[in-house]
């Protein structure tokens, strides 16, 4: 029989001591599974945080990241306001200016079939276009006989100012910026010192008072607003003097409301009449047309004051929802809708 050495029978003690040691043993490997599947479990979790989850507990849309972020809105990086009319600084704003004395052109271009739309273009801006302010309508127009002789309250003027006949909308898409340097150099500098610029097919719809006013002043467009910087539409195309290169750019703003001081808007129209004829020289228009080159131009120089999209707004599933609509697109709203649904819209 072989001989097994130190294999005695173990004592009473010794054997309690073994029951414990692996008792010990086993709580503690329970604690480091328990462990384990936390930590696993936290990095499994979609890293957002309870503000930003949807109520149907998934990732939002970038449209209602959007809306969430413009809520927010209230200055740029660079220190520029962002107005949103009803706010506290849109009430300062106008307080300031209440104690100014100036005068502000509007300039609308009225050519060919966009005559249809001057009566109640003017119209509304007589019931919510800076109120009680005096204020030049600058009516660039290729046809003087469409313009209606309408009598305006005294500090408020209606001035025509007579443009080449353009048979359509993409050649005034070229020059409309050389125009209104030219007019703002041969005369409207020296009679108003603010000055915006408008499409005409557009329709007040609420107040704009003086918390527009600004050195230079842009709108945002609200079909980006609070949108990532890659979804906005700038030129892409490199031989375009209005290319905007990746990672450039703040906003993307529209061309249907701009202005700030005379001598601004000059500088801005003047730059960019000069962008659009060199790429006319070599055979090319930017995508968006003057906007693009606009665009370019406000990222060169950037705007002192923001208007939010309450200042240019029209329906349609991809713009941002607003607390109030101030200037409404009919042009853009027409387009979006559907033939059927044009007419109870007074397209």
């Amino acid at each position: 029989m072989a001989r097994f050495l130190n294999c005695a029978p173990s004592s009473g003690l010794e054997r309690v001591t073994r029951r414990r040691l692996f008792l010990a043993c086993l709580a503690l490997s329970g604690f480091i599974y328990f462990l384990r599947g936390r930590k696993a479990g936290v990095g499994n979790k979609p890293a957002i945080s309870p503000l930003l989850e949807s109520q149907a507990g998934g990732i939002p849309k970038e449209r209602e990241l959007a809306e969430r972020a413009a809520q927010y809105l209230n200055v740029t990086s660079w220190q520029a306001p962002v107005v949103w009319g009803d706010s506290a600084l849109s009430d300062r704003r106008r307080e300031d200016f209440s104690y100014q004395t100036f005068k502000t052109g509007l300039v609308v271009f009225v050519v060919g079939r966009y005559s249809q739309y001057l009566l109640r273009f003017m119209a509304s801006a007589e019931s919510y276009f800076l109120p009680g302010e005096n204020v030049v309508y600058y009516i660039m127009t290729d046809n003087l006989r469409a313009v209606p002789d309408l009598q305006l309250p005294e500090g408020r003027e209606m001035k025509p100012i007579h443009v080449a006949e353009m048979p359509e909308w993409g050649r005034l898409s070229r020059i409309r910026m050389s125009l209104l340097a030219g007019a703002i150099k041969d005369r409207i500098q020296r009679e108003v010192e603010y000055l915006f610029c408008m499409d005409v097919d557009q329709e007040f719809v609420n107040l704009v008072g003086t918390e527009i006013l600004g050195d230079l002043v842009a709108t945002l467009h609200p079909e980006y607003c609070g949108m990532p910087l890659y979804t906005f539409p700038y030129e892409k195309a490199e031989v375009s003097q209005a290319f905007v290169d990746e990672g450039e750019g703040d906003f993307y703003y529209t061309s249907e409301l701009y202005g700030g001081l005379c001598a601004e808007v000059y500088a801005l129209a003047r730059a960019c009449s000069h962008f659009i004829l060199q790429d006319s020289e070599a055979g090319f228009h930017a995508l968006q047309y003057e906007e693009s080159y606009l665009n370019r131009y406000l990222i060169n120089q950037r705007p002192t004051c923001v208007l939010s999209p309450e200042y240019s707004w029209w329906d349609s599933p991809r713009t941002l929802e607003v607390p109030v609509q101030r200037i409404v697109s009919v042009g853009r709203q027409c387009a979006s809708l559907e033939p059927q649904k044009r007419a109870a819209r007074r397209c």
